[in-house]
């Protein structure tokens, strides 16, 4: 993908006399030795790393995802591993008041030495650690990780929690997966998932490195932006943290400038010994015109870069600013056994400046009980179109820039402007924010609590306040982040009682959810974060969670907050079946990944609807009998004698439904944000489960592992449209809305086609004009009778005739065209088997295929295997003789290359 403009934080360690400069830092990334717990496996692996990686990198093991290995490989993590090096220490110790041994992040349960002295312990994968190495640390030094299995760290502690225990205690079988995972802070789908495979890693899988420093040190830098309603003027909260190792306080001034907003000003401050923080609040200059942070679709994200500089009477000056920085995207890694210089690391936090407010209202709403849930952005309400994010890997040293890049874009390409990063994952590493900040994806926050009641012991919850405080720190400058949220569906584990817990024992675990999230995360969010919303859990009523003691008799009640609403039982396409919600935070159906996904972790003996492998990767109880079901309520099911070709249309048909069903849903959702029937409606989010996927398997993703689009993934860039028409049937009456999330009202032509299946040619068209779609809205804008259409359009019949409409405006303006089944299609009469083929030629970076049909196509879906890239459009419905589409490339490939990989399949080549 070549190189690419990045953000980066700049510190200069500025001497302000020869004996006293600034701090000194050295990276221990590279390479170390690792070893087994009895010393029979020895080898060289990279930090950042894990055991599975390094062993696969020394081919010592397979692809952990090839077939059964999930299982095979289990003893990975059943063994306690050691991380070790040798260093130079590449400065003079004795210029030093104080030495740290710094880690980003360890996986999960270590004990940390030097010099064969314990200098520390960490026991939470989501926190940094800093250990004191002054007394330690000599002119050659000898670092050692031992780690404990997490396996059977989790199953101790739960063994020690003698009182009452904490459900669940292990996953459902179907998952394969490890017993106790709530009671490690550690990724919690690590220890297997509906969707993923069990690898609970050992590693040290964030930087590692050495500090040195004299009088004081920065540890955290953040800015925080505030609009001042009675002044009418933005201001910046910047908080520095700092450690301040001299015996007096550090008297000094800084200096903020942000040049293109004529903002400067200077602050008299005081550093205390001790660790502490500095907030001052920069006016910003009111003559300037502040450009707002907006979400993808609304406008653009502006961010201004601005220079802070701390000057101390002791010690050295420190300058924080914004520059760009040009890099090859996955190129950050080196084995060199020092890093040399000052760099970004050394700081967390951000200097470029991004003004936007956020408020999550919740008010009543005439002629509805509840209250509203929608999020304000710089004032605006705004519609939240998008889906739930995973971790991209069962092993995060493997996720790279590139990784994170590919899948985001995808989302802002499918008009996506939010993402949920879930609550049984990680909090993403810091590009992944730096991305979403510059494509403009909202991102909803969980913290990483899933499905699980958790222990409240004094040394879990020090463990998890040490968390929380290390990543809102860490995070809050993002404008991308919205929301904290403390859970995911930890609330509704506890009103719908997953666990059956006797009546009699409620209220402890509804104490101990309390104790968790409302006395501890979230007084330090409130404490820390001002600038956002927070909730405990999700889905939850929101305030109304609140009035009821924060656990709410029915959270999924529609008239507050959010819902995850699951229903695998009841026809799809029947619109009647969704909640009309005030926000759909999770719904979604399962598909099973293209033929060229699954091929690369199978072998031939593999490739079956109903193989071992294929039992084996679906983790969800029932799930690819429920596929099949879901499947045949509307298409025929595939009879061929050939198993290959039998599973391949089988795959091809799962990921039609998961498409269609997800529109529906989605359309409904969309459709309801302006309107309450019976109480309920004002719908003002969607957010399907889920965006990606960890692993080649069976699940709710839209994007495949490894980045490619699933049908789903582009259905989604047609029901995210800014504008877009939706039709639903209701009593025999069709009813069309206008859909918009434009600025402003537009004047538009409904256009309505009518096609027999048989014929190329339309029976009947109809042009509406004059439609008016307000905006930010959702407005009915055509009603007519099924039996009326089916008269005027020469006599149709449910069964032999199909509805396609879109919307067309001024300047170009114009919406996807949507479809309206009036059947099922394996009642559909007169469609007949077609010809397709496709010519493809290149221009400039992107190539042209055409598309030609003999008869009308639905659900054309085009492949090209394994080439990475995306088609402009696909799983269309192909009502005329020739359709062009663009292919974006995401590396190089040629014409040859398409043409001899190109699959081109609709309905009826499944047979």
């Amino acid at each position: 993908m070549g190189s690419a403009a990045l953000l980066v934080l700049a510190v200069l360690a500025v001497p302000r006399a020869a004996a006293a400069g600034g701090p000194e830092w050295r990276s221990l990334r590279g390479s170390w030795r690792l070893r087994s717990g009895n010393g029979s496996v020895s080898l060289r692996a990279e930090v950042p790393g894990c055991v599975h990686t390094a062993l696969l990198r020394r081919g010592l093991i397979q692809d952990p995802y090839y077939r059964f290995n999930d299982v095979m490989y289990r003893w990975i993590s059943l063994d306690n591993w050691t991380y070790s090096r040798t260093f130079k220490t590449p400065f003079d110790i004795r210029k030093w008041q104080k030495v740290n041994l710094v880690f980003e992040g360890v996986d999960t349960v270590a004990q940390i030495l030097l010099n064969n002295v314990t200098v520390g312990r960490t026991d939470n994968m989501f926190n940094r650690y800093s250990f004191d190495i002054t007394s330690v640390i000599k002119e050659v030094n000898f670092v050692e990780v031992r780690f404990l299995s997490a396996i059977s760290y989790a199953a101790e502690q739960s063994r020690c929690h003698k009182a009452y225990s904490i459900p669940p205690a292990c996953p459902p079988p179907e998952q394969k997966g490890e017993c106790h995972v709530n009671f490690i802070r550690k990724e919690q789908c690590s220890f297997s998932w509906d969707w993923g495979p069990s690898f609970p890693t050992q590693g040290i899988w964030k930087d590692v490195r050495i500090e040195a420093y004299n009088h004081y040190h920065l540890i955290y830098f953040s800015l925080t932006p505030f609009f001042v309603k009675s002044t009418q003027q933005w201001c910046l909260e910047i908080e520095s943290v700092f450690e301040v190792v001299s015996s007096k306080p550090i008297p000094g001034r800084v200096m903020v400038n942000i040049p293109k907003l004529q903002t400067q000003q200077t602050f008299t401050v005081k550093l205390q010994p001790g660790e502490g923080s500095i907030v001052l609040l920069v006016n910003i200059n009111k003559t300037s015109v502040v450009e707002a942070w907006w979400p993808n679709g609304h406008g653009k994200q502006t961010g201004y870069n601005m220079k802070t500089t701390f000057i101390m009477e002791a010690g050295y000056q420190i300058e924080k600013f914004s520059k760009v920085h040009r890099r090859k995207h996955g190129s950050c890694s080196s084995s060199a056994p020092w890093q040399m210089g000052k760099t970004p690391v050394q700081i967390r936090g951000q200097s470029k400046a991004y003004f936007r407010t956020v408020e999550l209202v919740q008010e009543p709403i005439p002629g509805s009980p509840g209250l509203s849930f929608y999020f304000r952005i710089n004032g605006r309400p705004i519609f939240l179109k998008g889906s739930n994010w995973i971790p991209a890997d069962s092993f995060q040293d493997r996720v790279t820039y590139d990784t994170l890049r590919l899948l985001l874009k995808s989302a802002a390409d499918a008009n996506m402007n939010a993402l949920r990063v879930w609550g049984g994952g990680v909090y993403e590493q810091d590009e992944f924010y730096d991305i979403c900040d510059e494509i403009g994806i909202m991102i909803w926050q969980d913290f990483m609590f899933a499905c699980a009641l958790y222990p409240t012991d004094q040394n879990y919850l020090a463990s998890v306040r040490a968390e929380v405080l290390h990543q809102v720190r860490r995070l809050k400058s993002h404008p991308s982040i919205i929301l904290w949220s403390g859970n995911n569906e930890n609330e509704a584990a506890i009103s719908s009682n997953w666990f059956s817990i006797p009546h009699a024992e409620r209220e402890r675990y509804i104490r101990d959810y309390l104790m968790l999230y409302v006395k501890n995360i979230r007084e330090i969010v409130l404490n820390e974060d001002r600038s956002r919303p927070f909730i405990a859990s999700s889905p939850t009523n929101g305030l109304e969670s609140v009035k009821e003691g924060w656990v709410s008799q029915n959270p999924y009640d529609t008239h507050y907050g959010d819902t995850h609403f699951y229903d695998y039982n009841h026809d799809c396409w029947n619109w009647t079946m969704y909640p009309k919600t005030r926000f759909a935070s999770e719904y979604g159906f399962q598909s099973w990944p293209s033929f060229s996904t699954i091929e690369k972790v199978s072998s031939a003996e593999d490739w079956s609807y109903i193989s071992n492998f294929s039992l084996h990767r679906q983790h969800h109880d029932s799930g690819n009998v429920q596929m099949l079901q879901e499947v045949g309520y509307h298409f025929k099911l595939p009879q061929g004698t050939d198993p290959v070709k039998r599973f391949k249309d089988t795959i091809y048909l799962t990921q039609v439904m998961q498409a269609q069903c997800t529109k529906t849903e989605t359309e409904f959702y969309r459709a309801s944000q302006s309107e309450i029937i019976r109480g309920e409606g004002r719908t003002m989010g969607a957010l399907y489960w889920q965006l990606n996927d960890i692993w080649q398997a069976p699940s709710w993703a839209s994007l495949e592992y490894g980045g490619k689009w699933k049908l789903l993934h582009y259905f989604a860039q047609n029901f995210f449209a800014p504008l877009l028409p939706v039709a639903y049937e209701d009593q025999g009456v069709l009813y069309i809305y206008g859909v918009s999330d434009l600025h402003g009202d537009q004047k538009l032509t409904l256009r309505v086609v009518v096609h027999t299946w048989g014929s190329l040619e339309p029976v009947c068209t109809l042009a509406k004009e004059g439609v008016i779609v307000k905006a930010q809205s959702a407005v009915p804008i055509y009603k007519e009778s099924i039996s009326d259409v089916l008269e005027r359009c020469r006599n149709c019949t449910r069964k032999s005739c199909v509805i396609t409409f879109c919307l067309v405006g001024e300047d170009g303006l114009q919406s996807p065209t949507n479809h309206f089944f009036l059947s099922s299609l394996k009642d559909a009469v007169g469609l007949e088997k077609t010809q397709l083929s496709a010519s493809v030629s290149k221009q400039d970076d992107i190539y042209i295929f055409v598309l030609q049909t003999t008869a009308i196509a639905p659900f054309v879906s085009m492949d090209v295997g394994s080439i990475k890239g995306r088609f402009s459009d696909n799983g269309f419905l192909m009502t005329e003789k020739k359709k062009v589409v663009v292919f974006y490339p995401w590396e190089p490939t040629s014409v040859e290359e398409l043409e001899n990989s190109l699959t081109l399949t609709s309905l009826l080549d499944v047979v």
